[in-house]
Protein backbone atom coordinates (compact mmCIF):
# COMPACT_ATOMS: atom_id res chain seq x y z
CA UNK A 1 0.00 0.00 0.00
CA UNK A 2 1.21 3.49 -0.87
CA UNK A 3 0.77 6.23 1.73
CA UNK A 4 1.20 9.93 0.98
CA UNK A 5 0.77 12.93 3.26
CA UNK A 6 0.22 16.45 1.97
CA UNK A 7 1.08 18.66 4.98
CA UNK A 8 -0.92 21.74 4.06
CA UNK A 9 -4.39 23.20 4.48
CA UNK A 10 -6.56 21.17 2.08
CA UNK A 11 -8.03 23.07 -0.85
CA UNK A 12 -10.95 21.75 -2.87
CA UNK A 13 -11.16 21.79 -6.64
CA UNK A 14 -12.82 25.03 -7.69
CA UNK A 15 -15.33 25.47 -10.46
CA UNK A 16 -13.70 25.71 -13.89
CA UNK A 17 -13.33 29.19 -15.32
CA UNK A 18 -14.29 29.96 -18.89
CA UNK A 19 -12.62 32.26 -21.40
CA UNK A 20 -14.30 33.17 -24.67
CA UNK A 21 -12.21 34.17 -27.64
CA UNK A 22 -14.47 34.67 -30.61
CA UNK A 23 -16.07 31.32 -31.45
CA UNK A 24 -13.79 29.39 -29.12
CA UNK A 25 -14.41 28.82 -25.43
CA UNK A 26 -11.72 27.31 -23.24
CA UNK A 27 -11.62 26.39 -19.57
CA UNK A 28 -8.93 26.67 -16.93
CA UNK A 29 -8.46 25.93 -13.25
CA UNK A 30 -8.94 28.77 -10.77
CA UNK A 31 -5.51 29.99 -9.56
CA UNK A 32 -6.03 28.65 -6.01
CA UNK A 33 -6.90 25.16 -7.30
CA UNK A 34 -4.01 25.16 -9.74
CA UNK A 35 -1.50 26.14 -7.04
CA UNK A 36 -2.81 23.44 -4.70
CA UNK A 37 -2.60 20.76 -7.40
CA UNK A 38 1.01 21.77 -8.05
CA UNK A 39 1.74 21.48 -4.31
CA UNK A 40 0.14 18.01 -4.15
CA UNK A 41 2.09 16.91 -7.22
CA UNK A 42 5.34 18.13 -5.64
CA UNK A 43 4.72 16.14 -2.44
CA UNK A 44 3.64 13.09 -4.46
CA UNK A 45 6.90 13.18 -6.45
CA UNK A 46 8.92 13.49 -3.23
CA UNK A 47 7.14 10.61 -1.50
CA UNK A 48 6.51 8.11 -4.32
CA UNK A 49 9.30 6.73 -6.47
CA UNK A 50 7.66 3.62 -7.93
CA UNK A 51 6.30 2.90 -11.37
CA UNK A 52 2.99 4.29 -12.56
CA UNK A 53 0.13 2.11 -11.38
CA UNK A 54 -1.88 0.61 -14.24
CA UNK A 55 -4.52 -1.61 -12.62
CA UNK A 56 -7.72 -1.07 -10.69
CA UNK A 57 -7.11 1.12 -7.65
CA UNK A 58 -8.57 1.46 -4.18
CA UNK A 59 -8.00 4.93 -2.72
CA UNK A 60 -8.56 6.11 0.83
CA UNK A 61 -8.53 9.90 1.18
CA UNK A 62 -8.69 11.55 4.60
CA UNK A 63 -8.93 15.34 4.75
CA UNK A 64 -7.89 17.07 7.97
CA UNK A 65 -9.07 20.68 8.12
CA UNK A 66 -8.05 23.35 10.60
CA UNK A 67 -10.41 24.09 13.46
CA UNK A 68 -11.93 27.57 13.23
CA UNK A 69 -10.53 30.07 15.72
CA UNK A 70 -13.87 31.63 16.69
CA UNK A 71 -15.34 28.70 18.64
CA UNK A 72 -15.45 27.84 22.33
CA UNK A 73 -12.83 25.64 23.99
CA UNK A 74 -15.46 22.96 24.56
CA UNK A 75 -16.49 22.93 20.89
CA UNK A 76 -12.83 22.92 19.85
CA UNK A 77 -12.27 19.83 22.01
CA UNK A 78 -15.32 18.10 20.47
CA UNK A 79 -14.03 18.79 16.98
CA UNK A 80 -10.50 17.61 17.69
CA UNK A 81 -11.77 14.44 19.36
CA UNK A 82 -13.89 13.56 16.32
CA UNK A 83 -17.27 13.98 18.04
CA UNK A 84 -18.08 16.85 15.65
CA UNK A 85 -16.78 16.41 12.12
CA UNK A 86 -16.85 18.94 9.27
CA UNK A 87 -20.28 19.20 7.67
CA UNK A 88 -19.56 22.50 5.96
CA UNK A 89 -18.41 23.29 2.46
CA UNK A 90 -16.35 22.46 0.53
CA UNK A 91 -17.77 19.08 -0.39
CA UNK A 92 -15.52 16.08 0.10
CA UNK A 93 -15.72 15.08 -3.57
CA UNK A 94 -14.11 18.39 -4.55
CA UNK A 95 -11.13 17.65 -2.29
CA UNK A 96 -10.92 14.21 -3.90
CA UNK A 97 -10.95 15.69 -7.40
CA UNK A 98 -8.12 18.13 -6.64
CA UNK A 99 -5.87 15.45 -5.12
CA UNK A 100 -6.50 12.68 -7.65
CA UNK A 101 -6.02 15.02 -10.62
CA UNK A 102 -2.68 16.12 -9.16
CA UNK A 103 -1.48 12.52 -8.73
CA UNK A 104 -2.25 11.56 -12.34
CA UNK A 105 1.00 10.83 -14.16
CA UNK A 106 2.91 10.54 -10.87
CA UNK A 107 1.26 7.65 -9.01
CA UNK A 108 -1.23 6.31 -11.56
CA UNK A 109 -1.53 6.55 -15.31
CA UNK A 110 -5.06 7.95 -15.13
CA UNK A 111 -7.45 8.64 -12.25
CA UNK A 112 -10.09 6.69 -14.19
CA UNK A 113 -8.30 3.60 -12.79
CA UNK A 114 -9.77 4.35 -9.36
CA UNK A 115 -12.63 1.90 -8.86
CA UNK A 116 -13.08 1.92 -5.08
CA UNK A 117 -12.93 4.85 -2.69
CA UNK A 118 -13.25 5.62 1.01
CA UNK A 119 -13.18 9.27 2.11
CA UNK A 120 -13.43 11.19 5.35
CA UNK A 121 -13.32 14.81 6.58
CA UNK A 122 -11.90 15.55 10.02
CA UNK A 123 -10.67 18.47 12.10
CA UNK A 124 -7.05 18.65 13.21
CA UNK A 125 -4.49 21.05 14.58
CA UNK A 126 -2.23 19.81 11.79
CA UNK A 127 -4.13 20.37 8.51
CA UNK A 128 -3.22 17.82 5.86
CA UNK A 129 -4.46 15.26 3.40
CA UNK A 130 -3.57 11.58 3.79
CA UNK A 131 -3.85 9.33 0.76
CA UNK A 132 -3.63 5.55 0.76
CA UNK A 133 -3.50 3.74 -2.57
CA UNK A 134 -3.72 0.02 -3.18
CA UNK A 135 -3.71 -1.78 -6.50
CA UNK A 136 -6.51 -4.38 -6.56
Amino acid sequence: MIKLTIPSEPIAQGRPRFVSRGKFVSTYDPPKSKAYKELVAQYAREQYHGKLLEGQLYVVLNVFRSVQKSISKAERARRLSGVHRPTVKPDIDNYFKAVTDACTGIIWRDDALITDVKMGKFYSEEPRVEIYVEEL
